[in-house]
Formats: structure tokens, sequence, C-alpha cells
């Protein structure tokens, strides 16, 4: 997993189709220029550690002023000048990446709305690829026209994504895949298809439908509406840190307590004398967890899809069952927003692993643990759990889109 990126933010065209008569990166937005919301997004990202902003070579100065010291966008270590397309502005940023810089990773300026966590996940998917792009399944019904807007071919949508920013890279394979463009003369439109001509595999990662990038005055008003949601609370539900819709879901588990067992919690083998019973290894956090993923998105109950009938799931890690389950998040167009967890169990004490839970639940989840709570407290006494018979879990979890 990539610790820390450096993220490239190339602002540096004018945004013809908008038809202002600014840059559409400082057109107001919720009262701030669009640019403001674009940085301030990306710096509440922990992995991010420093923000490279690339405009236009005669704003550079007004830029470093205007943007980044009045907003105090304190991750914006450096503003430097673009070039007359948006692939030559990102080699410039690179250019200016600091030392033993690893990991880079580039987004539009014009995508304000930028998903809380998504960078996050990014980086956890650079230990099998160099180059992780954020992405969405194609909606709508694409076909292929010839030059006469005749249709020639209806392209098989299952198979079709849309493809956002940011996009995550080794810093040594995007330098050399901007380095061989460039010398061939090559322009693309985004950075991914400079990578993909070295032949080397690109991941993805699933972006949100509101990542979009404002290229017109509609979506301008768009990205409005959706921080006015967000401001506001309207229909839709709670909001995000990008203003987008919350789905809510609660889950419980319980299981007993017997000898011969090995107790499990958040993936975690804590000694004890007795384990807990059942058919997987019946971690019962992340069993809660799981429960409440699925009835955040209405999506049945675990008995449903691992039933205890099925030898398949015999003995199983329940953090694979968790990976299955997230799949199921992600592929509705959702991430985890926030996880809080409650352990309820008399013995044995819980605080010395409690932090292993999160980072377990996190790496699987592909959040930051600070995004999870692990919490643990007993009944005193009261109760199958007070008499040590059980443990209990209870899990509330945020998922935005």
């Amino acid at each position: 997993m990539a610790d820390r990126i450096t993220l490239i933010v190339p602002a540096a065209g004018f945004g013809r189709r908008m038809g202002a008569a600014v840059a559409k990166q400082y057109l107001s937005l919720a009262g701030e220029p669009m640019l403001v919301h674009t940085l301030r997004s990306a710096a509440r990202e922990a992995v991010v550690e420093n923000i490279i902003l690339v405009v236009p070579a005669e704003e550079v100065e007004w830029c470093r002023e205007e943007i980044v010291n009045r907003y105090r966008l304190q991750k914006v270590n450096q503003v430097v000048a673009g070039g007359k397309e948006r692939q030559d502005s990102v080699f410039n940023g690179l250019r200016h990446l600091p030392p033993n810089c690893e990991w880079v990773a580039v987004h539009d300026g014009a995508r304000p709305l930028l998903p809380a966590g998504l960078l996050g996940q990014m980086a956890a998917e650079l230990d099998k690829y160099q180059a992780v792009i954020a992405a969405v399944p194609t909606i709508d019904t694409i076909k292929q026209v010839d030059d006469e807007l005749r249709v020639e071919a209806t392209l098989e949508r299952s198979r079709l994504w849309a493809v956002q920013t940011p996009q995550a890279f080794s810093v040594e394979v995007l330098k050399r895949a901007h380095q061989e463009a460039r010398e061939a003369g090559c322009y693309a439109t985004d950075d991914a298809a400079l990578v993909e001509r070295l032949g080397i595999p690109v991941g993805i990662v699933m972006g949100s439908y509101e990542n979009f990038k404002v290229t017109t005055l509609e979506d301008l008003d768009r990205a409005e509406a959706i921080l006015a949601r967000g401001r506001t609370g309207e229909a839709g539900g709670g909001m995000g840190d990008t203003g987008t819709a919350n789905r809510v879901g609660i889950g419980y588990d319980v299981h007993r307590l017997v000898e011969g067992r090995r107790l499990i919690l958040g993936g975690v083998e804590i000694p004890y004398s007795h384990g807990l019973l059942g058919h997987s290894d019946a971690d019962v956090l992340t069993h809660a967890v799981m429960d409440a993923l699925l009835g955040a998105l209405a999506l049945g109950d675990l008995g449903e899809h691992f039933p205890d009938t099925d030898p398949r799931y015999a003995g199983i890690s329940s953090l694979e069952l968790l990976e299955a389950v997230c799949r199921l998040v992600e592929q509705r167009g959702y991430r985890v927003g926030n996880l809080d967890c409650v352990i309820v169990a008399e013995r044995p004490k819980l605080a010395p692993f409690r932090d292993q839970m999160r980072e377990n639940l996190a790496r699987v989840l592909k959040t930051e643990p600070q995004r999870i709570s692990v919490k643990a407290t007993t009944t005193e006494g009261l109760g199958f759990t007070g008499r040590r018979e059980g443990i209990a879990a209870n899990a509330i979890v945020t998922l935005a889109g």
C-alpha cells in the first residue's frame, strides 16, 4: 500500500464550453472558486502528503495568493506553470515532484466533488498494480457511429466503464509513460492511456457518479445543488464530505462461547480459554459489520448470502466473507463513510486488540482506520454476556454514494 501520495492537480485549461469570461476552475461554486473545493477535498485525505497545483504561467502568483494563501490550503506546497495541453501540464507537474517520491496521483481541477476516502482506497490497491484509476460502470447504452453519424455498432455495456480522476501511479511508471509519449508525439485524454501504451496493467477502483468533471454551466448548477443538499440536509438523507447521499445500516450478531474453539474478533485471534461457536470462524464483530452493510442497501441478511448449510463456508475467515459483501457495495456505487462498532463481552479484556481490529476492517473495507471505531463494553454481569455464555456485537455504518 502507498502510505503517502503526492497529488498533481492540473488546472491550466480555460474551459471554452462554459462560455464564461473567466477560466471555469475559478467560477463560483457555493460562494467559493470551484478549484478551492477540489483542493480542499483532496487535502482532507490522509494519504495525500502534498499537492502540486498546475495553472497557466501568467496565473501562478495570483493563484498562490488568491487561492492557496487566501483559503489556507496548507497541503498545496507548489504552484507551477502548466503547458498548452493537459498532458503538458501533468508533465510539468511531474518535474516538480519532491525527492524520493514513490507514488503520485493526478486529479482534475474541475472535479470538485472528490469522494472522501477514494484516494485511500486507490492507495491500498497500489500494492497490486502500478497504475490505478477511478471509474464507474456506464449507465447509458453506448453506440459507435461513423463520420455521417450513422450507427455502426452497439457496444456491450457490461464491459464499459466511464473513467474519472483521481488516477494513481508509481512515479517511475508515470514519468516513463509521459516521456515516451512526448518523444512519440502522442497525446491522450488521460494519463492511464499513456501507461497502457507501455503494456502495464491498469486497475480500477469504484469511483462515484457525483465525481463528475464540470464542463458546462449545467454541470456547475448540478454541483451547486449537490453541495446545497449537503448543507441543508434536503431530500436524499444525510450527507458525506462532498454532499453525496448516504445510506445507513445497523448490524447485530451474537455467538455462544464454547471450549475448544479459537476466539476471533475483527480478524484478530485473541488468547482465551473459550472461542465462539459457528459455521465459519464465528467472528461476531465482522458478522455485525456485514449485517450493517447489507442492511444499508437492503440486500438481505447473512443467512441469505452465506447459509450455514453450505460447506464452502465451513471454518472460513469472516474477513473473506466481508470482502464479498464489499464487492456488492462497490457494485452499487457506494463506499464506507464511517463505521462504529460495539463488542459486548464480560471477558476477555479487548482493549489491547482494538487497533488491530480497526486496521483489519479498514483494509478489507478499503478505507482508513480513522473512519472506523471499535469499542468494547460489559453488561456488569447481567444477561448471557454477563454470565460469559456468549459475545454480542453491534455495528452502525454509513455508505456514501
